[in-house]
C-alpha cells in the first residue's frame, strides 16, 4: 500500500543546519535515517540567511573599498553601477553548489530525503503527504520564520526572506527593526548605495549586546549617511499612485521610500507539526521546551535549533546541538551542555561587530560593580588611516574578580568578524587580563589592541 508505514531508526524534521548535521552524524554511526524538508536543503541559513547575506555583505564591502578607500591609495577606479541581477545569479550559483554538496552527502550516508510537510500522528509516527514514517527517535529542527507587524499596509512590505527575492536594488528603502537582521540588511543596502532608513523602537540597535556596540554603531551609521529614526514605531504603510510607499511613524512623521523591509523578529515554525497533540510542551511563543540534552517533555522526541526556548538563534548552535544529540543517541557519547554565555557571535554590519561573554551591565549585575573592571580602546583602523573616509574601531574587555578573568570581549571595527574566533577560545578557557597582557602583539593589526589595553 502507498501509505503503509516506513520504519527508521531516526527521523529529522527540518533540513536546515541543525537537522542536516544531526541526520548525517546519526547515519555515520550506522542509523537508518529519514530527513523531512518541504523546501530547499539548508534551511534559512543557506537559502535566506547567513550565506546569501554574507555574499551581499561582501558586495557592499567591495563598493566601499572602491569608492571610499581606493582613491587615497592611488587607484583611479570608476564604477558604472551595480548589476543587481548579476549579483543575484552569482549568489544563487554559490547556493546551488551547497545544495549539490548536501545531495552528495545524503546519498553517501544513505539518508532518505522526503520532501513535504510533516505532522505528528503519535510520539513515534509522522505523516507527510499521506505517507506514514515511524522511528523511536524523532528530532524537530524546523527553525523559525520572519514576523510582520499588525498594522495597516503591512503586506506592502517585505520580510527578510522577501529581501532576497528582490529583482532590482531599491533606491530608497526603510528597514524596520533593531536586531542583528535589521542592522545587517540596512548596512549592506547603504553600502550598496541605497538611501537607507533604519526605524527603531528604542534609542539604538543591538540592545541585546553590550551597549558600546549599539551606541557606537549609531555614530558610525550616521557618519556613513544612514537616516536613523530612533524611539518610533511604524503605524501604517500607504501605497502612492506611483507605487512608492509612505511610512507613517508614531511621532506623525512620514518617510517616502520604494521598499519597506520588516525585520522585527522571528517566530518558531511549529504550528503545523501537531506537537501539542502528542504532549510536547511549548512556551507562549510556540517554542519547544527542551532540556540541555535536547529532550522534550515526550520521550523519544527531541528539538534543536531556533525552535528551542532559551537557545541562541545561531547556525553554529544548531549544528553543534544536532551533532551532539546524534552522537548521544547513536554514538553512545555523552556531552556537556552548550554554555550559552560563551557563544561568540558577529553582526555583519559595516564595519562588523563581534561579541562573546557578558556585557558590562550583565557582569556588574552578576558579580557586583566593585568586582568589574573595564578596559577600552578606540582608534582609526589602519585600512582607513590614509584615507579621507576614516573608519573607527572600538574594543572593550570586561574583567571580574581579583584575577581579572575576562568574561566579556566586544568590538566594532574592520576585521572584527575574523578577529573574534581566536579570542573566543581564550575567553571560554578562562583567560585573565594577565594572560592577555603576556601575549605578544601582532603588529600592525587591530587585534593587537586586545593584548595592549591598559
Amino acid at each position: 500500500m502507498a501509505n503503509s508505514k516506513k520504519f527508521f531508526d531516526y527521523i529529522c524534521i527540518g533540513a536546515g543546519s541543525g537537522g542536516i548535521a544531526s541526520a548525517n552524524k546519526a547515519a555515520q554511526q550506522g542509523a537508518k535515517v529519514a530527513l523531512i524538508e518541504p523546501q530547499a536543503l539548508g534551511g534559512t541559513c543557506v537559502n535566506l540567511g547567513c550565506v546569501p547575506k554574507k555574499i551581499m555583505w561582501y558586495a557592499a564591502q567591495l563598493n566601499e573599498s572602491i569608492q571610499d578607500f581606493a582613491p587615497d591609495y592611488g587607484f583611479d577606479v570608476k564604477l558604472h553601477g551595480l548589476d543587481w541581477q548579476k549579483l543575484k545569479r552569482s549568489r544563487q550559483a554559490y547556493i546551488e553548489r551547497i545544495h549539490g554538496f548536501y545531495d552528495t552527502l545524503l546519498m553517501k550516508h544513505q539518508i532518505t530525503h522526503v520532501q513535504g510537510y510533516a505532522k505528528f500522528v503519535d510520539k513515534q509516527t509522522i505523516v507527510v503527504d499521506g505517507q506514514f514514517y515511524s522511528a523511536p527517535h524523532i528530532t524537530v529542527a524546523v527553525g523559525a520564520a520572519p514576523t510582520r507587524p499588525s498594522i495597516e499596509g503591512q503586506a506592502l512590505g517585505l520580510d527578510s526572506n522577501g529581501f532576497f527575492a528582490l529583482e532590482q536594488q531599491p533606491q530608497r528603502v526603510a528597514v524596520v527593526g533593531a536586531g542583528y537582521i535589521a542592522v545587517e540588511l540596512a548596512s549592506l543596502l547603504l553600502g550598496l548605495g541605497s538611501e537607507t532608513h533604519l526605524i527603531m523602537r528604542k534609542g539604538y540597535p543591538l540592545r541585546q549586546f553590550d551597549a558600546m556596540l549599539g551606541q557606537t554603531m549609531v555614530q558610525q551609521f550616521a557618519k556613513q549617511g544612514m537616516h536613523l529614526h530612533p524611539n518610533v514605531e511604524c503605524e501604517q504603510v500607504i501605497q502612492e499612485k506611483d507605487n512608492s510607499l509612505t511610512l507613517v511613524l508614531s511621532d506623525q512623521s512620514r518617510i517616502h521610500v520604494d521598499c519597506v523591509i520588516w525585520a522585527i523578529g522571528r517566530q518558531p515554525a511549529t504550528d503545523s507539526l501537531h506537537l501539542s497533540e502528542v504532549g510536547v510542551k511549548l512556551n507562549a511563543e510556540g517554542k519547544v521546551e527542551a532540556d540541555a540534552y535536547y529532550n522534550t517533555s515526550v520521550d523519544g522526541i527531541y528539538a534543536v535549533g531556533d525552535i528551542v526556548a532559551g537557545s541562541a538563534e545561531l547556525t553554529p548552535v544548531a549544528v553543534k546541538s544536532g551533532r551532539q544529540l546524534a552522537m548521544r543517541l547513536f554514538g553512545r557519547q555523552t556531552h556537556l551542555p552548550i554554555e550559552q554565555q560563551w557563544i561568540p557571535t558577529v553582526v555583519f554590519s559595516h564595519p562588523p561587530a563581534g561579541s562573546i561573554g557578558l556585557s558590562q551591565v550583565a557582569a556588574e549585575e552578576s558579580y557586583g560593580v566593585d568586582q568589574v573592571k573595564v578596559y577600552t580602546s578606540q582608534f582609526t583602523s589602519m585600512l582607513s588611516g590614509v584615507t579621507t573616509h576614516r573608519q573607527q574601531t572600538f574594543l572593550k574587555l570586561v574583567c571580574v574578580g581579583a584575577e581579572q578573568r575576562v568574561v566579556g570581549l566586544h568590538g566594532l571595527g574592520a576585521g572584527m568578524d575574523e578577529i573574534l574566533q581566536g579570542f573566543a577560545v581564550a575567553v571560554k578557557l578562562g583567560a585573565t587580563k594577565a594572560d592577555f597582557d603576556s601575549t605578544l602583539a601582532i603588529h600592525p593589526t587591530s587585534a593587537e589592541e586586545f593584548v595592549l589595553m591598559t
